[in-house]
Formats: structure tokens, C-alpha cells, sequence
């Protein structure tokens, strides 16, 4: 009889097969193509993502925002995810996730537009995300069975966002940081755990403006550090990047072209492995990132979309890439590299390196992690804010004065707190298998509400960015 755990692990396979696949590249694809390409303003967002929108509204710089879904972006499935995705789908897998980050970037674009068009004032607080946009932009002018199936759309992303977040935001990244931190450092996961929920307590428990304020100084080093590590592997490997990158791109098309342990595996599976991991990485259609977005200081939802693209930019189109292209040189230069491991190709990579390989590597992948945990605890948080609003209004049927809805909403947020850094504690010393399954399972499940969302407010997107964007007014204020 199958245990828990191998059933969670079916359903999550079934969950993240095929359809999921198609459901989210379907939504790229679209949203690239009716937005004309956003992709050819990536330098344009570039350049807006570290300006100040002076006197705008929101709680939060616009490079704030982006860092802070970038913290949580940015995580494990950078160094680990790509690892796999080669050993499972060889070396077109790498096009196959570069490209999906590509396409992606529409899709965030279009998340973060959303988010700032239907963000509303609460407790002197901006907040927004694909709840609010579902309940303000589809359910609010629906009547009958589709008002109420938008507003359930609603309230299940923000329940989804937030059990997501005890999984992938807390006790997973937790339990990253203490098997690394015991295999290399050889530290007690007590200790480990101990010293990571208290640094977590202190960034989070100061809200938004701490979370953000943490994480525009830790994600710049953070990705510089790993990207020079790549970078310096690669002057390495100089000599193989040709091979590796003709590699990458033939074996998308024609997997037996990389020979060895790859052979056998068919365009489609290459494919799926690629695109899985890209979109698991850089979570544009999973709603994550425009909960943040909303609390963005800027003029208009259209200078915000921009901003938020960069951030697929940031994660896949180039971390990503990177690690791809370092790892298949790395495979190239030394062939006794072994591919059946895809969790330690990275590191085996990154080994290559004489005396400070490893070091970067370690702190990479710590701060990576502990920068997740800041960014989900920010999400979760808000969702649980979202739920709370929408079921304790009343009390005994009549409404709460002002003083009593703030004062519960205060409890509300600090208990959700201190659950999750307990869960960050007990992540640090449990095993996780069971948690990685149903982490899985609940990310698909956010994915589905905000999906739907964008392809039914895609005119709204369209209406928004031909009004700023392509009219030349992306200066102007909303």
C-alpha cells in the first residue's frame, strides 16, 4: 500500500505535468504576442527599476519592490533546479528553461501591471496581488454564478498563497540552509535553526519596509557573488563555452546529440524537464511576485509592470542561463563529472574552482535560501490579511468599528508571524520530503486562480500599456 508521501508525490506529478505546462507557456505565449513583444523594453525597465518615482504613491521604492520578489525568486532552484533539470533532460533542457524565461517576462509584466491597477489603501498600507484584482477587476463586475465563482477564485489564491508559504517560504528553505550548513560546515541543524529564525524575526517582524530595506542590500550581493562565481568558472572552461552553448542548442531539438547518459531521452521530455524547472524558478504566472509589486512607489501600473518583468530577466534569462551553460562546460572540460546526480552538478561545478569554489558557493546558496524565506514570509502574510478581512468584518452579525478591525488584523498578522518562524525553526531540523510535495501541489494550485485572471483581464493589460506605453506616456501619472 502507498504511503502519504508517494501519493502526494503522484498527485504532484500529475499536477505539474502536462496541462500545468500548457496552461502557464499557453499564458506566456499569448501575453507575448498580444502585448507585441514587452521583451524588446527590457532595457527601458532596466533603467526605470532603479529610478525613484518622486511623490508617487505606495510603500516601497520600485527597486525595493523588485528585490523583495526578487529575495523570494531567487532561490535554491537557481543552483540546484538547473542541476537537475540537465541531468534528468540533458543539455536542452537549459534552452528549453532560458526560453521559457523569455516568454515569461510577459507574463510578469502583465502580473505586475494588474497589481498596481487594482492595489487598494487599507491601514494606511497599499495592497494588492491576483486576489485583489480577481475580486476588483473580474468579480465585482460579474453577476450571478460568475460573480461568486470569481470571488471564491479570490479567496482560494490568497488560502493557496498562504499554506504555500509554511512549504516553500519557510520550511523548505530552512531545511536548505541546515543540510548545507551540516554537510559543509558540519553545524548542529539546532543551532542552524536556532540562529535562522532569530535573524528571520528580525527583518520580518518589522514588516514590509524591514523586509524591503533587507533585501535591496543582501540580493544585489547575493546574485553578484554567484554570478562572479559562474563568471570565473567559465573563464575556466573558455575553451568549451562554444561547445557547450552548440551543445545546449542542438540536444533542445535533437536530445542524442549529447551523447553519453542523455541518449534516449526524446524532444518532448528535454522540453518538459527545461520548461518545468524555468517556470518553477521564476514564478512568472504563479502570482507570487505582484503582492509586492502593489506596495511599489510609481506613477502608473505600466512603469510597475516594467519593473516587475526584470525580475524573470534577473532570475532566468540570465542566473539561470548562467548556471546551464556553466554546468555543461564543466561536464565538457571534465568528463569525470558524474550526471546521474543532478542536486550536486552545481557543486561539482563550482568545485572547479581553486579555494574559493566552494566558499562562494555556500554563501550563494544560504543567502539565496534565507532571502526566500524574507520574501514568502511577506506573501503568506498577506494573504492571511486578505482571508482575515473577508471573514471577520462582523462579529455576532454586526460590524467591527474601525479601532476593533485594526486591533484584530494586528493579532491576526503577529500570530501568522510567530507561526512561521516556528515553522522556519522545525524546517531546520525535520525531514522535508513530504513538505517538498505538497509545497508543490499548493504552488500549482496559486498558479491557476491568477492564470485565469490574466487571460480574462488581458484587455485591461492591453488597455493600460497602449495608454502609457506605446502612446509615449510612460512618464505620466495615473
Amino acid at each position: 500500500m502507498e504511503s502519504l508521501n508517494e501519493i502526494l508525490t503522484r498527485i504532484s506529478g500529475v499536477i505539474w505535468g502536462y496541462p500545468m505546462i500548457i496552461l502557464l507557456l499557453g499564458t506566456h505565449i499569448f501575453l507575448t504576442i498580444r502585448l507585441r513583444f514587452p521583451q524588446r523594453h527590457i532595457i527601458k525597465a532596466i533603467r526605470i527599476s532603479l529610478k525613484k518615482d518622486k511623490n508617487a504613491t505606495g510603500e516601497v521604492s520600485q527597486f525595493g519592490a523588485l528585490t523583495t520578489a526578487l529575495a523570494a525568486t531567487i532561490g535554491t532552484g537557481n543552483i540546484v533546479g538547473v542541476g537537475t533539470a540537465i541531468a534528468l533532460g540533458g543539455p536542452g533542457a537549459v534552452f528549453w528553461c532560458w526560453l521559457t524565461g523569455v516568454l515569461g517576462i510577459a507574463t510578469k509584466y502583465g502580473e505586475g501591471l494588474l497589481a498596481v491597477k487594482y492595489r487598494i489603501k487599507s491601514e494606511g498600507r497599499m495592497l494588492g496581488g491576483p486576489m485583489y484584482a480577481i475580486e476588483y477587476g473580474l468579480a465585482n463586475k460579474s453577476k450571478g454564478i460568475a460573480r461568486h465563482f470569481w470571488k471564491v477564485m479570490a479567496v482560494a489564491f490568497a488560502f493557496f498563497t498562504a499554506i504555500a508559504t509554511f512549504g516553500i517560504g519557510s520550511t523548505v528553505q530552512a531545511n536548505a540552509i541546515s543540510t548545507m550548513s551540516y554537510e559543509m560546515c558540519g553545524i548542529s541543524p539546532v543551532v542552524v535553526g536556532g540562529i535562522v529564525t532569530i535573524m528571520a524575526a528580525a527583518v520580518i517582524m518589522g514588516g514590509i519596509k524591514s523586509i524591503a530595506r533587507c533585501c535591496q542590500t543582501l540580493v544585489p550581493l547575493m546574485a553578484g557573488l554567484y554570478i562572479t562565481g559562474c563568471i570565473a568558472i567559465l573563464i575556466i572552461n573558455s575553451q568549451y563555452i562554444w561547445s557547450a552553448l552548440q551543445l545546449i542548442v542542438e540536444s533542445a531539438f535533437n536530445p542524442s546529440a549529447a551523447g553519453g547518459g542523455f541518449i534516449g531521452l526524446s524532444i518532448m521530455l528535454t522540453a518538459r524537464y527545461g520548461i518545468a524547472r524555468g517556470l518553477f524558478s521564476n514564478e512568472s504566472g504563479l502570482g507570487s511576485a505582484p503582492i509586492v509589486a502593489a506596495s511599489a512607489q510609481t506613477k502608473n501600473p505600466v512603469r510597475q509592470a516594467l519593473v516587475s518583468s526584470t525580475g524573470t530577466f534577473w532570475d532566468t534569462v540570465i542566473i539561470c542561463a548562467l548556471t546551464g551553460i556553466t554546468i555543461v562546460s564543466s561536464i565538457l572540460a571534465y568528463p569525470d563529472i558524474s550526471i546521474s546526480d543532478g542536486g550536486i552538478l552545481t557543486q561539482l561545478a563550482f568545485s572547479k574552482i581553486p579555494y574559493i569554489g566552494k566558499p562562494i558557493l555556500v554563501i550563494g546558496s544560504l543567502t539565496f535560501a534565507f532571502s526566500t524565506i524574507l520574501g514568502w514570509g511577506l506573501y503568506g502574510e498577506r494573504g492571511i490579511e486578505y482571508l482575515a478581512d473577508k471573514f471577520m468584518r462582523h462579529v455576532n452579525g454586526k460590524p467591527l468599528t474601525p479601532e476593533q478591525y485594526s486591533a484584530r488584523l494586528r493579532a491576526v498578522t503577529n500570530i501568522y508571524r510567530i507561526v512561521f518562524l516556528i515553522t522556519v525553526y522545525l524546517g531546520s531540523v525535520v525531514s522535508l520530503n513530504l513538505v517538498w510535495n505538497l509545497s508543490d501541489i499548493f504552488n500549482a494550485l496559486m498558479a491557476v486562480p491568477n492564470l485565469l485572471c490574466l487571460l480574462f483581464l488581458s484587455g485591461v493589460i492591453v488597455k493600460e500599456t497602449h495608454k502609457f506605453l506605446w502612446s509615449g506616456n510612460i512618464d505620466a501619472e495615473d
